[in-house]
């Protein structure tokens, strides 16, 4: 078992990785002043770019929806992955190698294996989409033509052909310095008494991508007659492809799967391309296996399955294995804290066919007119009971109330009491009755079910026993001037810290603030402490001031981070940066000196005479101390 990645290797990947490069993978970034860069957030439509990253202190904030973090969260947000695999996604792109604690994290030699393996499929990958334009794939190009793909789509989803010879691939893979030990791994090979041979010969070839998009495997659909294969083959388990953890199309619809809160669930390759090019992109296919709790987990972390909303419609066709691949479905419903709904052709059309024959507008069509998967279940169940006898209707009412119970839905459970009610033509109240009892009494399904918020993440490292308030961040007022000073000054120290040298730096500590926010972010500056000597890096500075902050104020820290500082040159920046400061210490030696003076005015004139001197000495170092700072600038 893999232990934890060392908390020192975490930090050294997040500073060693240019966030900037990495952002760019996503988002088109312009400049917006020295060190800051902005461009259009990926996390919600915008037309004016609000999304600015700072790569100087690692940080990205969007001013428009509020998402803010580091590369890591970057990454686990966009791509939908764990804290861990993030990480690990990270190091290996820069190169670095991880240590871990309690356990063994994947040795070098492992990671590289893996990389060989991803490598091996991307050049099958390719091989195999070449392949499709040759004579012989003729068959392929006519099957896609048929069902409405033209070559331009087939290139889109990365299509391809393997072509009908033993070792086509084989020797391609040879060519390019695969050793025999490697193909193996692959899964791409067979293996007889003369040695490998290509386990994909004459086929459709479709690649199948992570949600990261690499590929790590194939599915292949039969062409000839001849053929005397299983109509799909897929690429067996492998250490990089496991079927139960698997959706064909996940890479191409992962962004909008979260931008819209939808997950559709289709059943073939051909399905997921019909409904992408009828606009339906949310639409995914579980690879040769049906859809079960691993492939929950990935849906729940797409859809932020959280109890404020999305929604999962599974589409069958209408045959008899269709619905009872629906009520499997709804086995599983629990899980899901999303509403989960099914889409049943009527004349039993998958989506693929339906858009060749009906249009664009009959697969949107389709999904429009989705059910609640549990009021399918219910009339499913009533199907197999004959209604028109008494006996008939009892045990229809006892199978079905169970599943009525099951309607997560407080509200809308009663009603469907009622509507099981008027289907069985009986009491409502002897339905609710049976549903109440049904609903008491324990199952299996109950037990198995999550709890209503996601699973968590990796435990933050952040503040859980500070002892430093936890506002919560607020809307700045631009009208008072005091919070807008505090809040500049917090920007120009967290930007740019060099410019506080030692004198600056404990008048800095020393300050009060008077937004709580901005207390508590400052509290967790003192905490961290100034930078260290030698070079620390900024990002890792800003980290460490994270982690004392409280969790609330972390988006509104990397919003002070990134915030563009009004200057153009390196020297208006410094500028800029000097005079923010000895605002902010004037202003507190403003307001020391009005405290003092009030401490005056309310002394009793039988006070020590001492007491009078160490007031007004306090008041001469105050005023002295304010000259200098003018005498700055």
């Amino acid at each position: 078992m893999a232990g934890l990645i060392k908390p020192e290797d975490i930090a050294e990947v997040r500073s060693r990785t240019d966030i900037r490069e990495v952002v760019e993978g996503y988002v088109t970034l312009k400049g917006a002043g020295i060190g800051s860069w902005k461009g259009l957030c990926p996390f919600h439509d915008e037309r004016t770019p609000s999304f600015h990253v700072r790569p100087q202190v690692g940080t990205y904030h969007c001013f428009g929806c509020g998402e803010s973090g580091d590369v890591i969260s970057f990454v686990m947000k966009l791509d939908h992955t764990g804290f861990a695999e993030t990480v690990e996604k990270l190091a290996a792109r820069i190169g670095y190698e991880l240590h871990y604690e309690e356990g063994t994290g994947p040795r070098r030699e492992e990671v590289g294996r893996r990389q060989r393996l991803l490598d091996a499929h991307k050049i099958a990958a390719e091989f195999f989409r070449d392949q499709l334009l040759s004579p012989a794939a003729a068959v392929g190009r006519q099957f896609l033509f048929e069902r409405g793909f033209d070559r331009s789509i087939a290139e889109q989803f990365g299509v391809g052909f393997a072509p009908q010879g033993w070792d086509g691939l084989l020797k391609h893979l040879r060519g390019k310095g695969f050793r025999e030990d490697e193909l193996k791994l692959t899964g791409m090979f067979s293996e007889g008494n003369r040695g490998l041979y290509d386990r994909f010969r004459g086929r459709l070839v479709w690649p199948i991508k992570d949600i990261a998009g690499d590929v790590i495997g194939f599915g292949a659909r039969r062409l000839f007659d001849d053929d005397q294969g299983p109509k799909y083959l897929n690429t067996p388990e492998t250490t990089l492809y496991k079927k139960s953890q698997v959706l064909y199309g996940i890479d191409l619809a992962k962004r909008s799967i979260a931008k819209k809160r939808q997950l559709v669930v289709v059943e073939g390759y051909t399905d997921v391309m019909a409904c992408h090019l009828a606009g339906i992109d949310t639409a995914v296919a579980s690879c040769g296996t049906a859809f079960g709790s691993e492939h929950i987990k990935i849906a729940r972390r797409l859809l932020s399955d959280d109890g404020t909303g999305g929604e999962v419609v599974f589409t069958f066709d209408g045959d008899a294995a269709g619905q009872k691949a629906a009520l499997k479905a709804f086995d599983e419903d629990q899980r899901f804290v999303a509403q989960t709904f099914v889409a049943v052709e009527p004349s039993g059309m998958d989506p693929c066919e339906l858009r060749q024959h009906r249009g664009d507008a009959a697969v949107q069509a389709l999904i429009e007119t989705r059910r609640p998967l549990f009021e399918f279940a219910i009339q499913a169940t009533l199907r197999k009971h004959d209604l028109n006898t008494v006996e008939g209707r009892v045990s229809a009412l006892r199978e079905a109330a169970p599943v009525v119970a099951q309607i997560r839905d407080h509200a809308m459970r009663p009603a469907y009491s009622r509507e099981l009610a008027k289907w069985l033509g009986m009491a409502p109240d002897d339905v609710s009755r049976a549903v109440g009892a049904a609903g008491r009494r324990p199952s299996s399904s109950a037990s198995a079910a999550p709890s209503a918020g996601p699973s968590a993440g990796p435990a933050s490292s952040g503040s859980p026993g500070s002892a430093f308030p936890a506002p919560r961040a607020h809307r700045r007022d631009p009208r008072d001037p005091v919070e807008t000073m505090e809040r500049q000054a917090l920007e120009v120290a967290l930007q740019h810290p060099e410019t506080l040298d030692d004198e600056a730096w404990d008048h800095f500590g020393r300050a009060h603030f008077t937004a709580p926010a901005h207390q508590a972010i400052h509290a967790a500056m003192t905490a961290a402490g100034r930078p260290a000597t030698g070079g620390e890096g900024a990002a890792l500075w800003i980290e460490r001031i994270r982690d004392e902050a409280p969790e609330p104020l972390w988006p509104m820290l990397a919003e002070l981070a990134v915030t563009p500082l009004p200057a153009s040159t390196p020297e208006s920046l410094e500028r800029y940066c000097r005079d923010i400061l000895a605002g902010l210490f004037e202003l507190q030696i403003t307001a020391r000196k009005a405290e003092l003076m009030g401490q005056l005015q309310r002394m009793d004139p039988s006070a020590p005479a001492e007491e009078h001197q160490r007031l007004n000495r306090e008041l001469m170092e105050l005023e002295l101390r304010r000259r200098r700072l003018r005498q700055r600038d």
